[in-house]
């Protein structure tokens, strides 16, 4: 690994001197793809940081940063605020107006950058109620601060002396960004984060990641304010990577085919309508391309690693991969080394179907609390067990506390929380950081994750219920996109699903049911339907233990997503809101008055 990388900013100079790329970021444009190379991008970076310092801006003060995509001007604010001594605060697109206030309110931001006319109109609404002295815009927007105007104040080089001084007196332990987590149960709270714990937290995820310098290619889609995709932008330019910005995720499959990139992150929801669209696309071959089809998925699905299944079993698995799922390789642009799935848990279906269809997937565990790589899985030196989150990556300790709980400890555990010093010495104790996830470390060195200690329950009966787990194997049914397990203090744990509602409407039609698909609602009322989702309540509660089984459910007309507050942007539940949405139903499983 390299010495001279200690802050955020070095991985871009590391690449100048030792790597350069002519394709380092690209952007598609009028339909084209435009590259920045590494020397422009740091030139870029530099003239915004010489009109940020014109701008009054000192160290220390908080600049936050909003885009609807990820875009190359995100990366050259990021190095042009963090190599004067600011401090990034990203925010994410999909939050309310009141959110920015709390956000901008509580970090002390003094500039705020946005990618759009929708994100400026969003920020400008609160702006009189911050102590924001501007908005930027990187679109032209009317009546906002552009982009162009610093480039055009920065132009002027003759305080570049002044940038190099800041630059040299940033250390590796001082405060890079406040990133403020999405809240799945209450007010965001801001991980104060230094360049250490970022820098160090890459270099031992690159050594846990099988890839050597050189010039692959990656696409950046998954949020930038968010620490996995944020981390990875660093690491790809540690390693020397051409990065590719998704122009969407509504156009995500067309970039793949065109970038053709070698790896890419993914979150568990991003692999779950994946692996729907291919399984609903599989259901209407016909004849003896939907046998080949669903008995490559069959094998796909009975995957063990290091040729477990015997000679037989790959010898199969091989015909698969040539008829079937070289189909699904070409889908994500044929190159695809390995996946790697964070921020939540990840069926282990799906990791057996996409690894036996040479799609590998690794999955990882971490936090925004832990820069964020705590452990992952590889295929190298028998390091790939499924069910697991993988081994602890180098010079960071886990240890299990008495009650189950995953304690981390390492150079990677934040400052802590911003402003919230009573809350920072309940989560960080002698140097370990409580992650408030339950847990066991098997005998190989293994990290299994079992539950989220907040969001396990007692029913009434005094058994305990771990939900995530739960929901995980229920979401393995193509019947269900979403569900809740609920039960607390209950006699029995049930359920409020949302069902996947395309591939519903499908087995409608395919059954020719009497049924009013327009409505939604008279889908979830049809005895049928519920009869049939019934069925697969039964089999998943095959895999629970009795006091775990699904008792009882209720089936949601809505969609859930980001807009009506149900998940977070990083496509959580929120099970405050799910409850508060639907207590009616809660109100009708257990036979309650409301």
């Amino acid at each position: 690994m390299s010495h001279n990388i200690t802050r955020l900013f070095d991985f871009a100079y590391h690449q100048l001197a030792n790597n350069p790329q002519e394709k380092c970021f690209n952007t598609k444009v009028d339909n084209q793809w435009i590259s920045t190379s590494t020397k422009s991008y740091i030139e870029q970076a530099n003239t915004i940081s010489r009109a940020l310092l014109r701008l009054g801006i000192k160290p220390n003060d908080k600049i936050a940063v909003v885009t609807t995509t990820n875009r190359v001007e995100w990366s050259i604010l990021d190095i042009a605020i963090l190599q004067i001594g600011a401090i990034n605060v990203p925010l994410y697109p999909t939050i309310s107006s009141t959110d920015y206030q709390y956000i901008i309110n509580h970090s002390d931001a003094v500039l705020c950058f946005v990618s759009d006319r929708i994100l400026a109109k969003k920020v400008s609404k609160i702006k009189d109620k911050t102590q924001l002295k501007d908005i930027y815009s990187f679109d032209k927007v009317k009546n906002i601060s552009t982009w162009k105007s610093l480039l055009e104040l920065g132009k002027d080089t003759s305080n570049q002396a002044e940038v190099e001084k800041f630059k040299k007196a940033v250390s590796p332990s001082k405060l890079a960004t406040i990133i403020y987590t999405s809240g799945t149960t209450g007010i965001p709270k801001g991980v104060m984060l230094s360049h250490k714990n970022i820098v160090e937290n890459t270099f031992v995820s690159a050594k846990a990641l099988d890839f050597e310098p050189r010039n692959y290619k990656v696409l950046s889609y998954l949020p930038i304010c968010h620490i996995f995709e944020r981390f990875a932008l660093y690491y790809y330019q540690f390693i020397g990577f051409e990065i590719y910005y998704a122009e969407s995720i509504d156009k995500l499959g067309d970039n793949l085919k065109e970038v053709q990139p070698h790896f890419i992150p993914v979150v568990p929801r991003l692999l779950e309508k994946i692996y729907d669209k291919i399984v609903d696309k599989g259901s209407n071959l016909k004849g003896i391309k939907h046998l080949l089809f669903f008995w490559s998925l069959n094998l796909g699905k009975n995957y063990k690693p290091y040729n477990e299944n015997g000679w037989w079993y790959h010898f199969q698995l091989k015909i698969a991969q040539k008829l079937v799922f070289s189909k699904w390789r070409e889908a994500l642009g044929g190159n695809i080394k390995f996946l790697v799935s964070g921020s939540a848990p990840l069926q282990p279906l799906l990791i057996k179907v996409f690894t036996a269809a040479g799609i590998p997937v690794f999955e990882g565990y971490g936090m925004t609390e832990t820069s964020p790589g705590i452990s992952i899985n590889d295929f190298r030196n028998g390091g790939f067990k499924i069910g697991t989150v993988g081994r602890v990556l180098d010079n960071i300790e886990v240890k299990i506390a008495s009650d189950g709980e995953i304690l981390v400890k390492g150079s990677n555990i934040m400052l802590g929380y911003h402003k919230e010093e009573e809350l920072t010495n309940n989560t960080i104790i002698s140097g370990y950081l409580h992650t408030g996830d339950i847990g066991i470390l098997d005998n190989d060195g293994f990290l299994k994750i079992t539950g989220r200690k907040k969001e396990m329950f007692k029913t009434s009966g005094g058994k305990y219920i771990a939900p995530a787990v739960l929901e995980c194997k229920l979401k393995e049914s193509r019947f269900i996109e979403q569900v809740m397990v609920i039960g607390e203090s209950e006699k029995m744990p049930a359920a409020i699903i949302q069902p996947h509602f395309e591939f519903l409407i499908e087995w409608i039609k395919r059954k020719q049911l009497k049924i009013n698909i327009s409505s939604f609602e008279d889908i979830i009322s049809n005895k049928k339907v519920i009869k049939r989702i019934g069925e697969e309540i039964v089999f998943a509660n095959s895999f629970f233990g009795n006091w775990e089984k699904i008792k009882d459910f209720e089936l949601t007309s809505d969609i859930w997503s980001i807009e009506n507050d149900l998940l977070t942007p990083t496509m959580k539940l929120k099970r405050k809101s799910i409850i508060q949405k639907y207590n009616h139903l809660y109100f009708k499983i257990y036979k309650k008055q409301p």
